[in-house]
């Protein structure tokens, strides 16, 4: 009765993360899957129109994750993570409705039937109003969608703080970041037979409905661990456990609580700050390439159908699960090394930046069969998901909790700034290299423009790496 076992509410919660990422990239995930077969050829998009589309998604990302990280701090963990679900699957279902507005728009059509719009459309044709009037709406969409998704990172790292010790939090961020991919894999699967049985606009709201459906169940599961009758004191105690720490940087072992707060503008004058931005603007515009072009490289180089493209991409992103070492590496580094948390999981993330060398080597081995690049873009993309779990947890590492939603969305929007130039970038470069016949080393037109963005997504995260490395070599607390 003295020592009762401590209960393991914290991973429930980790577990609701988990989910709520998984919901994230699957809204995200449905306009990639459904541009090249559905919605491209009923609106007449260029690869430059669609890059632009994807680009300004990640440019408002990465504006609201400035200051979605400073709003969670302020409302909280709880109530930041429903306005922020809360706005996404709202941006998510209003996707469905861009036919039917640009129809009305553009041939004075009003309808509220989606077969309806597309009829109208078709009998326009893909002229100029038409390309520019969805885009426009599918901009306004995607920001809407931006503007709640920026919100899902910072209350996510923020929970992981509040309910795990700084030892475990790179492998339960490995756990809900999993979510990522998880969502990523089980996207072609659902969202293109949707779009095939029932039309792109019903894949928009059935994965859009979800995010409604998370939210009930969050709303009565999430409180903090010492307001939450489900988590007794032994864990309270374990949760708790880096509170007092005695340090070098902490010699009085003040707790964190009691530590003033940071400013906004205070936290820009940190070296730590600027290590975390660097490593996501160097890597987070890798991620979101392979995550939003994948489908259309598998379509162009390989001559792959809608339906042909489940198998690959449900291959690709389940060798992306291989990111779950990701949370054990440093944790061994930790406990069998001796190191501390900065340390492990700098070694660690210097292990994962050589992975990303075999995108080197996708598009040569490609001539034999498209399953070598889908195993390689596999593989690099679960060093990113590994990286990317340790690098948000360096930021519970040195900075107090009540500034660590702030720092986050402070290194989200880089990643987004990263992602919007890379957005933009690609598309315009693939256009150009179809048009141009363009050749580069052994490769000609688009396929050449696809070799050129791996080479940098190649060595992107070595150079994330030595930057970070350079800016803070050793663990210092920020006090």
């Amino acid at each position: 009765m003295t020592n009762p076992k401590k209960t393991n509410y914290r991973w429930t919660i980790c577990a609701m993360l988990f989910f709520a990422t998984t919901v994230n990239y699957l809204d995200r995930q449905v306009l990639s899957l459904t541009w090249p077969n559905f919605i491209g050829p009923e609106f007449g998009w260029t690869n430059s129109d669609y890059g632009n589309i994807t680009s300004m998604f990640s440019i408002i990302y990465a504006l609201c994750m400035l200051f979605a990280g400073r709003l969670v701090d302020w409302l909280d963990t709880r109530r930041g993570f429903l306005w922020a679900i809360g706005i996404w699957s709202v941006g998510a279902c209003m996707h469905a409705f861009c036919g039917i507005a640009t129809a009305g728009l553009t041939a004075g059509r009003w309808t509220l039937s989606f077969s309806g719009a597309r009829e109208a459309i078709e009998a326009v044709g893909a002229s100029g109003s038409v390309i520019s009037m969805s885009i426009l709406l599918f901009i306004i969409c995607r920001s809407v969608l931006a503007l709640g998704e920026a919100g899902n990172f910072p209350a996510a790292i923020k929970a992981t703080a509040e309910y795990f010790p700084k030892k475990d939090r790179a492998f339960s961020t490995s756990i809900f970041n999993s979510g990522a991919t998880i969502g990523a894999m089980i996207a072609p699967a659902c969202i293109l037979y949707i779009a095939e049985a029932a039309g792109w606009e019903m894949s928009f709201i059935i994965i859009g409905v979800l995010g409604f459906v998370w939210m009930g169940f969050w709303v009565f599961i999430y409180k903090k661990p010492e307001a939450c009758a489900k988590v007794n004191a032994a864990e309270l105690e374990y949760i708790n456990q880096d509170r007092h720490t005695v340090s070098a940087e902490n010699p009085t072992g003040q707790s964190e609580d009691s530590r003033p707060k940071l400013s906004f503008l205070q936290c820009f004058r940190y070296r730590q700050t600027w290590a975390f931005a660097a490593g996501k603007f160097m890597t987070d515009g890798v991620w979101w390439f392979f995550l939003f072009w994948a489908p259309k490289y598998l379509q162009t180089v390989f001559h792959l159908e809608s339906t042909q493209l489940v198998l690959p991409l449900t291959v690709l992103y389940t060798i992306v699960m291989l990111s779950i070492i990701g949370g054990w590496l440093p944790s061994w580094f930790i406990d069998r090394k001796g190191m501390n948390p900065y340390a492990g999981r700098m070694r660690a993330m210097l292990i994962f930046a050589f992975f990303p060398l075999l995108a080197l080597f996708a598009q040569p081995l490609g001539s034999y069969t498209y399953w070598l690049p889908v195993i390689i873009i596999g593989i690099a993309c679960a060093a990113h998901q590994a990286w990317s779990a340790n690098i948000f947890s360096t930021v519970g590492d040195m900075f107090p909790k009540s500034a660590i939603a702030t720092i986050t969305g402070i290194g989200g929007m880089a990643g987004g700034l990263s992602s919007f130039l890379i957005q933009q970038g690609a598309g315009r470069l693939f256009d150009y290299a179809g048009k141009s016949q363009m050749k580069f080393l052994g490769f000609e037109s688009e396929p050449a423009g696809y070799f050129i963005v791996f080479v940098f997504c190649s060595v992107a995260y070595l150079i994330g790496w030595v930057i970070m490395k350079a800016l803070v070599p050793k663990y210092k607390l920020v006090r």
